[in-house]
């Protein structure tokens, strides 16, 4: 993917998030993460039925990456079953730790594939499969 394209997603995606907002559902599961070297800092929350994501939504203060990193990965896993969206989640995290992935299993998230040349953005990437794997852990508990 050329830079323009990679700089036009993450923007639209940081401009205008999909599904930012928190709403009130006790039938979601929740989480919080921040990042320790940005000003992330964002609560994720999400519905699954049946083994499958019905909805994830987030809210908070972040940066752009976070921020985009967010909606594009909520884009990606909204109609998944739970192992669909695992399997993806690991797909990105070995991208982005520079370790085999599928590229065809991520969609619009291969704009990160290149995040290793700015190791400190790693984690501001990383922040929202952190929140998906927290709230899938809740599943198991």
């Amino acid at each position: 993917m050329d830079n323009s394209m990679r700089r036009e997603i993450i923007l639209y995606h940081y401009q205008d998030p999909i599904h930012r907002g928190l709403i009130q559902d006790d039938s979601y599961l929740t989480t919080n993460t921040n990042s320790e070297s940005c000003i992330d800092n964002l609560d994720f929350m999400m519905k699954i039925e049946d083994g499958m994501v019905k909805d994830i939504r987030f809210d908070g203060e972040a940066c752009a990456i976070s921020t985009s990193a967010s909606s594009i990965m909520i884009q990606q896993l909204i109609g998944k079953s739970v192992e669909e969206v695992k399997n993806i989640l690991q797909n990105y995290q070995n991208m982005i730790q520079e370790k085999e992935y599928d590229p065809e299993l991520l969609g619009d998230l291969i704009v990160y594939d290149d995040i290793c040349k700015q190791p400190n953005r790693k984690g501001c990437a990383l922040l929202p499969s952190i929140a998906v794997y927290r709230m899938l852990s809740q599943l198991e508990n």
